[in-house]
Protein backbone atom coordinates (compact mmCIF):
# COMPACT_ATOMS: atom_id res chain seq x y z
CA UNK A 1 0.00 0.00 0.00
CA UNK A 2 1.00 3.59 -0.70
CA UNK A 3 1.44 6.21 2.56
CA UNK A 4 -0.77 8.21 0.93
CA UNK A 5 -1.66 11.61 3.12
CA UNK A 6 -4.89 12.47 4.52
CA UNK A 7 -7.17 14.98 3.37
CA UNK A 8 -10.14 16.89 5.22
CA UNK A 9 -12.94 14.24 3.83
CA UNK A 10 -10.47 10.90 4.51
CA UNK A 11 -8.03 11.70 7.37
CA UNK A 12 -6.35 8.44 7.27
CA UNK A 13 -6.66 7.97 3.89
CA UNK A 14 -9.04 5.18 4.02
CA UNK A 15 -10.89 5.21 1.33
CA UNK A 16 -7.86 6.43 -0.84
CA UNK A 17 -6.18 3.28 0.10
CA UNK A 18 -9.38 1.12 -0.91
CA UNK A 19 -9.45 2.03 -4.25
CA UNK A 20 -5.56 0.80 -4.41
CA UNK A 21 -6.55 -2.41 -3.52
CA UNK A 22 -6.61 -5.07 -6.33
CA UNK A 23 -9.34 -6.98 -6.30
CA UNK A 24 -10.77 -5.52 -2.98
CA UNK A 25 -14.62 -7.15 -1.70
CA UNK A 26 -17.78 -5.38 -1.33
CA UNK A 27 -17.45 -6.45 2.04
CA UNK A 28 -13.88 -5.48 2.79
CA UNK A 29 -15.23 -1.56 1.69
CA UNK A 30 -17.92 -1.79 4.11
CA UNK A 31 -15.62 -2.34 6.79
CA UNK A 32 -13.58 -0.15 5.72
CA UNK A 33 -15.96 2.43 5.03
CA UNK A 34 -17.57 2.10 9.22
CA UNK A 35 -13.69 2.77 9.89
CA UNK A 36 -13.70 5.61 7.98
CA UNK A 37 -17.07 7.04 9.22
CA UNK A 38 -15.65 6.08 12.79
CA UNK A 39 -12.50 8.35 12.12
CA UNK A 40 -14.13 11.86 11.04
CA UNK A 41 -14.66 14.77 13.05
CA UNK A 42 -17.77 15.17 15.10
CA UNK A 43 -18.43 18.33 12.94
CA UNK A 44 -17.54 16.67 9.65
CA UNK A 45 -20.58 17.02 7.48
CA UNK A 46 -20.92 13.49 6.63
CA UNK A 47 -22.54 13.69 3.62
CA UNK A 48 -20.55 16.20 1.94
CA UNK A 49 -17.51 14.40 2.66
CA UNK A 50 -18.93 11.50 1.21
CA UNK A 51 -20.04 13.20 -1.95
CA UNK A 52 -16.45 14.84 -2.13
CA UNK A 53 -15.37 11.46 -2.17
CA UNK A 54 -17.26 9.84 -4.73
CA UNK A 55 -16.57 13.21 -6.97
CA UNK A 56 -12.43 12.57 -6.59
CA UNK A 57 -13.27 8.61 -7.46
CA UNK A 58 -16.18 6.98 -8.62
CA UNK A 59 -15.50 9.21 -12.18
CA UNK A 60 -12.29 6.49 -12.95
CA UNK A 61 -13.42 3.49 -10.96
CA UNK A 62 -17.54 3.73 -10.98
CA UNK A 63 -17.73 -0.49 -10.58
CA UNK A 64 -15.21 0.05 -7.79
CA UNK A 65 -16.73 -1.49 -4.45
CA UNK A 66 -15.82 1.35 -2.55
CA UNK A 67 -18.31 3.68 -5.14
CA UNK A 68 -21.13 1.33 -4.45
CA UNK A 69 -20.59 1.78 -0.92
CA UNK A 70 -20.15 5.52 -1.05
CA UNK A 71 -23.24 5.71 -2.68
CA UNK A 72 -25.19 3.74 -0.52
CA UNK A 73 -23.55 6.16 2.50
CA UNK A 74 -24.53 8.92 0.64
CA UNK A 75 -28.12 7.62 0.30
CA UNK A 76 -28.75 6.72 3.69
CA UNK A 77 -27.35 9.74 5.46
CA UNK A 78 -30.05 10.63 7.78
CA UNK A 79 -29.56 12.26 11.19
CA UNK A 80 -29.49 10.57 14.89
CA UNK A 81 -31.99 9.65 16.60
CA UNK A 82 -32.49 8.84 19.82
CA UNK A 83 -34.05 5.63 20.46
CA UNK A 84 -34.61 4.29 24.49
CA UNK A 85 -35.09 5.72 27.43
CA UNK A 86 -37.96 7.70 28.79
CA UNK A 87 -37.20 10.54 26.36
CA UNK A 88 -37.31 8.41 23.16
CA UNK A 89 -40.94 7.28 24.62
CA UNK A 90 -44.02 8.71 22.94
CA UNK A 91 -46.15 10.66 25.19
CA UNK A 92 -49.70 11.19 25.16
Amino acid sequence: MSKAKGTAEDPKALIHESYQIEGITLSECRSIFLDWALSLPLEQDTGAAIKTLLDRYAGDAPDHPMSQVLREGQGGMTAPRRRGGWRGRTRN
